[in-house]
């Protein structure tokens, strides 16, 4: 009898705590939120087979997610404490008088934050520009004969995405991109309060003035909801905006964020109005050169440097701010020595993919952010994405930068939900949420500490329907409680 139970061992093994939880998990999937939708996952502890995989290598919409790959590759070609510069040169010295009888120039390094006060230590744009006009005044230039130039020149191409859509584009979540950026390439419009549900909102003015935009509003005011419903339509370096949608009805001094048509122009304009305040008279005009002039042969009178990367990497992650991304996706072809393109920097992501042999099969790229929803990503490249962070010199600044489920940036993918058990600390996430999309991908602490990856994404899902959320929470919890098997 005993050689019979050890046979039945022999030819019956016990099912592994893998394979339960890849039972459980798909269970789970049999679930109303996901009907009609897709769902693809992946978990695992680092380095080792998947604690379970379910249809891991299907290419799917990943929304935002997409940002864990643009910020790791940003953090480990330029480091955590890479700043950005942006240079003020003049093209003549001032007389004894000083009249500086030439021009000024503001050559952009593609700092994304320039004049921000998203990231940790940022500013203001009117701060920086006021100091710009104290540095010129050190240099003993009190009036300007010729013009005020903005050098964009490092970037080239399309400043948004191809594969955009007309609904986002106008707003500040897609601003277009510019090696010379001030205030995230975006201003802000304000209404009137309107009490009354169903009228026009009225538009009272914008901050900062943008010369030359027109506003054509459209929206109406709801007092059935409290939420921000009204978009900016406007492609970029069209003036005339006109703004469609809701906003919620008697809230004195609400306001929206549309990004600028032109930015490179604008900072220079801006830059213009603060040296007059300053009492820097301009006689020019501000222009944005077409090519890069020769700085050789000029005078540096400054250089503004940004806040650390690191900083500017937790306002992507744990904001999921599309700006930064798409901003740093282009920094990262100039510093391979290609063009500041799109497309260069979508090569430069792929670059970094296959370095970690993450197959590039199993990825489609159209920008750096996830705004568009013609991106494609599996979850085993987010998950292989994750593992080789684990394993990365700056690992502790990446996971820093995602956020924790109590974290009310991110687009509050995840309630409270560990709260109550003290483990918020355990789980750190990047969210991601586009029309009939959305995902979650990070890392997962367990009983004994271990570091598991994971990534779920969902497709195609009813827009109105977020019970899909409480799907990805209740993975979370089975993978907090699962542990290492001794012969993994």
């Amino acid at each position: 009898m005993k050689h019979f139970c050890i046979l039945i061992f022999l030819f019956f093994p016990l099912f592994s705590g893998a394979q339960i939880l890849q039972t459980d998990v798909q269970a789970r999937l049999n679930t109303p939120a996901l009907q009609g939708a897709w769902w693809a996952g992946e978990a695992g502890f680092a380095g080792e087979e998947p604690l379970f995989s379910i249809r891991a290598e299907q290419r799917m919409a990943p929304a935002s997610t997409l940002k864990l790959i643009t910020s790791a590759a940003a953090l480990e070609t330029f480091g955590p404490d890479y700043r950005f510069e942006t240079r003020l040169y003049a093209n003549a010295a001032p007389d004894e008088n000083g009249t500086l009888a030439g021009d000024l120039y503001v050559r952009g390094g593609g700092d994304p934050a320039l004049g921000s006060l998203r990231p940790k230590g940022g500013e203001d744009a009117a701060t920086v520009l006021t100091r710009w006009a104290k540095k010129l005044k050190q240099a003993g230039i009190q009036h300007v004969c010729g013009n005020i130039y903005a050098d964009d020149s490092l970037f080239e191409g399309l400043s948004v995405g191809r594969k955009v859509n007309w609904e986002n584009m106008g707003n500040y979540y897609a601003a277009p991109v510019s090696a010379l950026a001030i205030a995230d390439n975006s201003f802000r419009i304000y209404f009137d309060a309107q009490p009354l549900h169903g009228r026009l909102a009225r538009v009272s003015g914008m901050k900062p003035q943008v010369p030359g935009v027109q506003i054509t509003s459209f929206a109406t005011a709801d007092a059935l909801n409290r939420k921000d419903n009204t978009y900016v339509y406007a492609a970029p370096g069209q003036y005339q905006l006109t703004l469609y949608g809701t906003l919620p009805a008697g809230l004195q001094g609400f306001s929206v964020a549309a990004a600028l048509p032109e930015p490179a122009l604008f900072a220079v304009q801006y830059f213009k109005q603060i040296l007059q305040k300053n009492g820097i008279t301009v006689d020019g005009q501000a222009k944005v050169l077409s090519a890069a002039p020769d700085y050789q042969k000029m005078r540096l009178l400054y250089t503004q440097y940004s806040v650390p990367l690191k900083d500017i990497l937790y306002v992507v992650n744990k904001r999921s701010f599309n700006f930064y991304a798409e901003m740093l996706a282009r920094n990262l072809a100039v510093h391979a020595g290609e063009k500041g393109t799109m497309e260069n920097g979508l090569k430069q992501l792929e670059k970094w993919l296959r370095s970690k042999n993450i197959p590039l099969q199993d990825v489609v790229l159209y920008d750096a952010s996830g705004l568009s929803r013609d991106n494609m990503l599996s979850a085993r490249a987010l998950t292989g994405t994750l593992n080789a962070m684990a394993q990365s010199p700056y690992f502790e600044t990446y996971y820093n930068t995602l956020a924790t489920p109590n974290d009310r940036g991110d687009l509050l993918v995840l309630r409270r939900f560990l709260a109550p058990q003290k483990r918020i600390e355990n789980v750190r996430v990047k969210g991601g949420t586009i029309d009939g999309v959305k995902a979650l991908a990070g890392y997962v602490k367990n009983a004994d500490g271990k570091l598991i990856s994971f990534a779920f994404i969902a497709n195609n899902l009813d827009h109105k329907n977020e019970s899909v959320f409480r799907l990805h929470e209740n993975i979370i919890k089975l993978l907090l409680e699962t542990r290492e098997e001794p012969n993994r």
